[in-house]
């Protein structure tokens, strides 16, 4: 059994993709980062040699520290975040063990620069119904928890990218964006490196919706009319964003833990 202060690979993966997440906290040395850049969903990455002077960013936060074999680095690390008011684990067996135990890894080939606040910058177009909500919840999931989304009149997106150095999607002629029969959040899927049965299942019910081919999967008139439905609740794109987080939640859920359950009243039997 774990220590107090460990958590398990198993632990971290069920809480990856909800909102309960720790921040995950990749303290790996240079050298041990540059043979393999790839980090854990909304991993943040700092220094450990500086961490006397960066704890107080986490103060009250649970965070999961990750390094190479989960030994010295992210022990003392964890041990320097508990000092000043973090909730801090060091992950068992550290990058190593997620690695072995299959764990998902984001890609960093595309996910664009973060700011000195640690956030990336995306712009699509205003009114968002299905593409341009699915997007900005696996960001905010697993790239980057603290990016920000500017919504913007359709014709405006590039310029605003260019003048604002954000990344847009969802529009034409940009590298995230619709691909043959694929929508946006495939293509997140994708190039993210995030393929996993949950996030594969759920691309499915996000592009039925979003392309008018219901028949690609039952829940996607559900999510179709949910979507719609939110459209018209929120005026505020934002407001709309920030309530619809829930429901994807939801539905990543249902995709990772709860496909096999039905429900039915009342229960043969009269059971309810």
């Amino acid at each position: 059994m774990p220590s107090p202060d460990i958590i398990t690979p198993s632990q971290l993966a069920c809480l990856l993709g909800t909102p309960d997440v720790p921040v995950v906290l990749d303290v790996r040395t240079d050298e041990d980062f540059a043979s393999d850049p790839r980090i854990l969903p909304g991993t943040v990455r700092r220094d450990f040699r500086s961490v006397a002077s960066w704890t107080g960013d986490f103060a009250g936060r649970p965070v999961a520290v990750v390094c190479q074999r989960g030994l010295k680095l992210s022990q003392g690390v964890a041990a320097w975040l508990r000092h000043t008011g973090s909730t801090a684990e060091a992950l068992e067996g550290g990058f190593e063990a997620w690695v072995a135990a299959g764990g998902l890894l984001v890609r960093p080939d595309h996910v664009p620069a973060r700011d000195l606040q640690g956030r990336t910058l995306w712009v699509t177009r205003a009114r968002p119904k299905i593409d341009r909500i699915a997007c900005p919840w696996l960001i905010r999931r697993f790239v980057n928890p603290g990016a920000v989304f500017l919504f913007v009149a359709p014709s405006e997106v590039l310029a605003v990218a260019d003048r604002f150095g954000a990344t847009p999607f969802d529009v034409e002629g940009v590298f995230w964006s619709h691909r043959d029969e694929l929508c946006t959040f495939d293509v997140m899927v994708e190039e993210f490196g995030l393929r996993s049965d949950p996030l594969l299942r759920l691309a499915a019910i996000v592009r039925g919706a979003d392309t008018a081919r219901l028949d690609l999967a039952p829940e996607a008139a559900g999510l179709l009319a949910a979507s719609l439905g939110m459209s018209r609740i929120y005026r505020e794109d934002l407001a709309q964003l920030d309530a619809a987080m829930g429901l994807y939640d939801a539905f990543y859920r249902w995709a990772r833990d709860a496909t096999n359950e039905i429900h039915n009243w009342p229960a043969p039997g009269g059971k309810a």
